[in-house]
């Protein structure tokens, strides 16, 4: 696996796509089916160092932007049992990188969500960089983590009458990336 570095030996800064950007999450239904959803408004910054360890990100996620494609699923993730849009309207994650012993590609950093700060470690792989038709340099990465949705507080479950709950606990999370430089 092969990391990018700003190529003049500095750190370089890129803006996050959000058109070209996703930030995706898993979570078990009834204990055996997967629900997927997204958050469709999200910004931020990545800062490109010489090094994959030099390099920190900066994002913040609309917590009303959540989708899942079922408008009433939806409504209750917005609800206080879940994110509590009103009053909690955006998750943030601020990250400095490392590398893992194993090679294995790491952002650390804290993620905000209720206003509940947590560590998350996202294993981060470079999907690829190139110019789009139109001149504009840009660059791709996939990361991803699990979570423990008590941790941040999202804790509204109900128990099945043959055992187990309605809502898992954890939460895959799966973001694909796109940047462009940012504007000097």
């Amino acid at each position: 696996m092969t990391t990018t570095t700003a190529s003049s030996g500095t750190a370089t800064t890129w803006t996050i796509d959000p058109a070209h950007t996703q930030v995706g999450f898993e979570v078990k239904h009834m204990m055996f089916a997967k629900v997927r959803g997204r958050f469709t408004d999200v910004e931020g910054t990545l800062r490109i160092g010489p090094t994959f360890e030099d390099s920190t990100a900066s994002v913040t996620i609309r917590s009303r932007s959540i989708d899942t494609g079922q408008a009433q699923r939806d409504a209750h993730l917005r609800s206080a049992d879940f994110f509590d849009v009103e009053r909690f309207p955006e998750l943030t994650f601020n990250g400095v990188s490392r590398r893992n012993f194993d090679g294995t590609l790491v952002l650390a950093g804290e993620l905000m969500i209720r206003e509940v700060v947590r560590r998350v470690e996202l294993e981060v792989e470079e999907s690829g960089r190139g110019t789009d038709p139109w001149g504009n340099e840009r660059i791709g990465f996939t990361a991803t983590a699990t979570i423990d949705r008590r941790d941040y507080g999202l804790t509204w479950n109900q128990a099945l009458e043959t055992g187990g709950i309605l809502v898992g606990n954890d939460i895959k999370i799966v973001i694909e990336v796109q940047a462009v430089p940012a504007e000097s």
